[in-house]
């Protein structure tokens, strides 16, 4: 591991639905973790199958059990019995969701807009923090 890393612990703000906020707690709360270790957990899990070895150090405290969409899965199945319909229509309105939330946020940063005249979104300037 590199010395030189930072390892203080900083905020992450997100916003979720509500049922999907009681199901993490639950879930959490069924592994013994607390909310926070569990969507560090999840979010570490997730993007494992995202990133070359070289990219990022993970977390230190952070143990993948799955990628996120095989949690999504499994934690929709845990309550009910769904078709393939039902669950592509679960994990996509969760996707939809995310690509609204994060649009609404970097609309509201003023780094993107939507333009009619160009028939979509579009950067406003240079959106990498410069």
């Amino acid at each position: 591991m590199d010395d030189d890393l930072d390892t203080e612990t900083v905020v992450v703000r997100t916003y979720v639905p509500a049922y999907q906020k009681s199901t993490w707690e639950e879930h959490a709360d069924d592994l013994g973790m607390s909310q926070s270790e569990y969507i560090r957990t999840m979010v570490q899990a997730g993007r494992a199958g995202f990133e070359s070895p070289a990219e990022e150090p993970r977390s230190p405290d952070a143990t993948p059990r799955g990628n996120g969409l095989e949690t999504q899965v499994l934690e929709l199945l845990r309550s009910d019995t769904y078709s393939w319909e039902q669950l592509l229509e679960a994990v996509s309105d969760d996707i939809e969701t995310q690509l609204e939330n994060t649009l609404d946020e970097l609309q509201t940063n003023n780094r993107i807009r939507y333009s009619g005249r160009h028939g979509g979104y579009t950067l406003i300037g240079d959106t990498d923090g410069n």
